[in-house]
């Protein structure tokens, strides 16, 4: 037993520390199980109110981890809640700014007087800046993972030129509807024609302070001194905003997409370890068992996305006069400050076609034969599974960098249509009808087999662009030290 434990305090320690919220704390597991599989020890680091809804919908085995793979815990700053819902990003971020870094230096500390490897290096979520103060006291080298696409990124980065030539702050409200928004612009390499609208929305406010804005500033500014920068994307979909990044920031690796990469652990133990913080409900892949290949519609707004009673209600009667079948998660807060109640009608009428649930294993839904569209709020994560699918989408993008993958899956990618975010019945029926029977839905299709493929290459051992790019950054940076 000796020298297995001698061999254990010999490995590379990475702390790996995501932004606490779902849709970044999913992709961070994912390379954290890989650099474990590679032979790092791990210390994956939550915040105490995730870990307690971690242990809430997965139960209480479900953090223990193992001997190289270990959970700990820092306090987020904000007062404490009991909610099972997102926290308000604004406020997570200037609380985990602003408190986080303090406890974050305790915990390393911690460590080194723990039984386990010395650190010798931390995976940072892109929006937790604060922890190179910490890399650079112990003298090691920060990896940032940006957990947006590429084009989200390079929206983030121009944040401060937007500012600089007068688009923000907007100057009066009246830009938000009066045609403003629609100016394209052609000085971005890499998103040339992109409106104003398309850019991440944060830089949407009359606001010269408007936090969001200002901290994606200071995060992107901030990320310039890191040793490298990974993103959750694979050459080919975004290489010409790959090259335009690459002018702004450290040595980029581009590591995606990452729940294909992570096929290539047969490992009991990681296979174990999930992060959805919500229960999720697996008797919606039985009932799509039971479905014809390419015949559901699939509509999930992620984690984040609110909408008002009555959006919810357009939504419904769309997909109910569509005649289309559908799979719809509707999660608990889904609807802003209220319970989210759908029509008794609306209910009555679908429910042979229809399947609502509140919360499932997104992968598996997507990559079933039975899914032939989707509906979606265009978050990241969930266009790169729609993407390793091959499934088209429908997108009714919510904030940040959703408005950008929105543009770029319409305009370059071939494989979304843009929902208007005033949602109308008789907009999302013709939506949801061409995208699942129509000819753009076919080419869309289409389009979407092409980039799956692509993708399955960049993920495949042992040549594959993605592949190849964790070796490098393990070899060139995470091993540096």
């Amino acid at each position: 037993m000796g020298s297995t434990r001698t061999h254990e305090l010999d490995k590379p320690h990475a702390v790996c520390i995501p932004y606490p919220c779902q849709g970044h704390i999913n992709p961070m597991l994912k390379l954290a199980k890989i650099l474990n599989h590679k032979g790092f020890h791990i210390t994956f680091v939550n915040t105490e109110y995730n870990h307690r809804r971690l242990l809430k919908s997965r139960g209480p085995d479900s953090l223990k981890g193992f001997p190289s793979f270990r959970f700990e815990t820092i306090p987020d700053g904000l007062p404490p809640c009991d909610a099972d819902a997102t926290q308000d990003i604004a406020a997570l971020c200037e609380s985990t700014t602003n408190t986080c870094l303090g406890p974050f230096k305790e915990l390393l500390a911690k460590l080194k007087n723990t039984n386990v490897p010395p650190v010798s290096c931390i995976v940072s979520d892109g929006c937790m800046s604060f922890t190179l103060d910490a890399a650079q006291d112990l003298g090691i080298p920060e990896v940032l993972f940006w957990t947006p696409s590429a084009c989200g990124v390079l929206g983030y980065v121009h944040y401060r030129d937007l500012a600089e030539k007068g688009y923000f702050p907007l100057k009066d409200a009246s830009d938000m509807t009066n045609g403003y928004l629609e100016t394209a612009l052609d000085w971005i390499p890499g998103m040339k024609g992109i409106r104003l609208r398309d850019l991440p929305s944060f830089l949407r406010s009359t606001n010269p302070d408007e936090f969001m804005f200002k901290f994606l500033v200071q995060e992107t500014d901030r990320s310039k001194s890191a040793s490298a920068i990974v993103i959750n994307t694979f050459d080919p979909l975004e290489k010409e905003v790959l090259e335009s990044l690459q002018t702004h920031l450290p040595p980029i690796y581009a590591i995606g997409p990452l729940h294909f990469l992570v096929k290539h652990i047969e490992d009991k133990n990681l296979e174990c370890l999930g992060s959805n913080l919500w229960k999720e409900d697996p008797k919606c892949l039985e009932w799509l068992d039971s479905k014809k290949p390419n015949s559901i519609v699939y509509v999930n707004f992620g984690s984040i996305t609110v909408m008002t009673a009555n959006q919810l209600i357009e939504f419904a009667w769309g997909l109910a006069n569509s005649q289309m079948e559908f799979l719809w998660i509707i999660r608990p807060d889904i609807v802003s400050g209220e319970q989210a109640i759908l029509p008794s009608k609306f209910v009555e009428e679908t429910k042979e076609r229809g399947m609502l649930t509140s919360w499932c294993p997104q992968e598996q839904v997507l990559s079933h034969p039975a899914i032939r569209g989707f509906l979606t709020h265009s978050g990241w994560n969930s266009t790169l599974e729609s993407i390793g699918s091959g499934v088209p989408m429908i997108c009714w993008p919510f904030f940040a960098e959703q408005q950008t993958n929105c543009w770029f899956k319409g305009t370059q990618w071939g494989i979304g249509m843009e929902i208007d975010n005033n949602v109308k019945r008789d907009e999302v029926e013709s939506l949801v009808r061409e995208l699942m029977v129509g000819e753009k839905g076919k080419e869309m299709k289409k389009k979407a087999m092409e980039w799956k493929k692509l993708a399955e290459e960049a993920a495949s051992k042992p040549t594959g662009s993605s592949y190849v790019n964790i070796d490098k950054l393990i070899n060139e940076i995470l091993l540096k030290h």
